[in-house]
């Protein structure tokens, strides 16, 4: 069975869906569909043991089966956006696949945040509706307060800051991989010539870089039609879950929940971020951006002004 041969590894809102479906096109490349049992989230979560976001508990054999229809493409590998925020996913993926590529994509963190603070409200995940409010209640999540009622959001998630810290993430995959095997992609360039940023991604890969793919837009920002819908398709009681499982065959079942799940979508536009708290998290973010800057060697001071 084939081992996924590269991964990326986040960060969220930073157009990995985007890249994941564009590499899923390409004929040398397998990436898995990603549709696992009933009423599971997405992204496999293999890795990353330190987070309370690696909730899919997936055995080894359970992961790897996501890929065994890969027959001879050149490359295997997985998205899950999470293994770049967690201090373990690196070393663990190092130690399943000491040859791994890795794949970064990364935004203004302020751009990101904001975004990243939307899809949450889709999702569920966050009840404070207001961006500056849900910021400035991280330090009473960090003790355990103010937290969505249902339990089911990791903590972590909420913590906005600490995943907008670029720097540390990102030294910790040249750290364990080498630069070389790490390939970041601003996001700037991936929104100005996705063209050109996806051959070089393909090159980096070692895949034909002359293919092109359908460039649809991907993971747009979207609210919910009905929240009571949401909860159920998120946390459907168990008795919902045992009467399915009896009366429809799994296919069936998925077909269900992602016809619902698109019924459900109410694409909108993001409202523009507050200037002033623009301001105050670009100071905010300045030495990071820097330091991320020197990382990469690459000016980024346009993020900071």
């Amino acid at each position: 069975m084939r081992k996924p041969d590269f991964f990326i590894v986040g960060a969220p809102k930073c157009g990995t869906t985007a890249m994941q479906d564009y590499l899923r096109q390409h004929p040398e490349i397998f990436m898995p569909e990603a549709k696992p049992p009933l009423f599971r989230g997405k992204e496999l979560h293999f890795f990353g043991s330190d987070l309370k976001v690696n909730h899919t508990g997936l055995t080894e054999v359970e992961y790897l089966s996501y890929f065994q229809e890969a027959k001879n493409e050149k490359r295997v590998g997985e998205t899950t956006v999470w293994y770049l925020y967690s201090k373990r996913a690196a070393y663990e993926i190092k130690e399943f696949n000491p040859s791994a590529s890795i794949i970064i994509m990364l935004r203004n963190p302020v751009d990101m945040l904001y975004s990243f603070h939307s899809q949450l409200l889709y999702n569920g995940d966050e009840y404070i509706e207001d961006f500056k409010t849900a910021l400035d209640a991280e330090p009473d999540r960090k003790r355990g307060l103010h937290l969505p009622k249902h339990g089911l959001v990791p903590t972590e998630r909420l913590f906005y800051r600490e995943v907008g810290r670029y720097p540390e993430q990102v030294k910790r995959y040249f750290d364990v991989f080498s630069r070389e095997k790490v390939h970041v992609i601003i996001f700037d360039d991936f929104k100005t010539d996705i063209a050109k940023v996806y051959k070089e991604t393909l090159l980096f890969l070692g895949v034909n870089e002359d293919f092109q793919p359908a460039f649809r837009i991907i993971n747009p920002n979207k609210g919910v039609r009905n929240k009571f819908l949401r909860s159920l398709l998120r946390n459907p009681p168990q008795i919902a879950i045992s009467f399915a499982k009896v009366v429809m065959p799994q296919p069936l079942r998925q077909g269900l929940i992602e016809a619902l799940t698109r019924y459900n979508i109410r694409y909108e536009p993001r409202p523009p971020i507050d200037r002033e708290l623009r301001k105050r998290l670009q100071a905010e973010f300045a030495s990071e951006v820097e330091r991320l800057g020197e990382l990469l060697g690459r000016d980024l001071s346009h993020w900071s002004n």
